[in-house]
């Protein structure tokens, strides 16, 4: 079972309803920041490869570096594994993304079969692949499957926004604030939206591309 997905905006602001509910500490960041976003992204490997390709360099070079890679067509599987190392660095791959960039193409992941998958086995079946960690598989979840009930604790921008709002000591590592989570089920990738936006709103930075 996969659980709700979200699609809409109204399925993102049903569940801000119910989070401000049960955790009314979520009722002024969401008031502020009005509707959160739905930021529901396309799946499949281009978009995977494209997370990869952000790793480790800022929003501004993985975007230049991820529109070279379009540009030359290696955003799709079958080109992937028949370019040239030369190919790769001509669009500013590292070495080490190229072997990432390889390894998903050759990984052979059912997209389709992904959809329908527990959450689970979402995060099981792309964890095997290299340079594929579990905060890139929790947000595909989230925005390229639209599940619901996922959240990424590893995000440090997440763990910022929880210690402020919740006035916590210090920064929770991603452990604890797995399970203070799970309060926020069976809607937690709505708590991710707003936590975001509370560390927008406190930082004015984005916490999340």
């Amino acid at each position: 079972m996969t659980g709700r997905i979200i699609e809409t905006e109204a399925h993102v602001a049903e569940g801000a309803d119910w989070l401000v509910r049960a955790e009314p500490r979520f009722a002024p960041v969401v008031e502020r920041a009005g509707i959160l976003p739905l930021r529901r992204r396309p799946d499949g490997f281009a978009q995977l490869l494209s997370a990869i390709v952000s790793q480790q360099v800022s929003v501004a070079s993985a975007s230049a570096i991820w529109g070279r890679v379009e540009a030359a067509g290696l955003d799709r599987p079958e080109r992937v594994v028949a370019a040239s190392e030369e190919e790769f660095r001509a669009v500013g791959l590292s070495r080490q993304k190229i072997r990432y960039a390889r390894a998903l193409a050759e990984a052979g992941i059912d997209y389709d079969a992904l959809r329908a998958a527990p959450d689970d086995e979402v995060v099981r079946v792309l964890t095997a692949v290299p340079g594929i960690g579990v905060w890139t598989a929790e947000i595909y979840a989230m925005f390229s499957l639209g599940r619901a009930d996922v959240f990424a604790p590893g995000d440090l921008a997440l763990q910022e926004a929880a210690r402020a709002l919740f006035e916590l000591e210090e920064r929770p590592k991603e452990k604890a604030l797995r399970e203070m989570s799970l309060a926020w089920s069976p809607w937690r990738s709505v708590a991710a939206r707003a936590l975001w936006a509370y560390y927008r709103q406190d930082k004015n930075r984005e916490g999340i591309r």
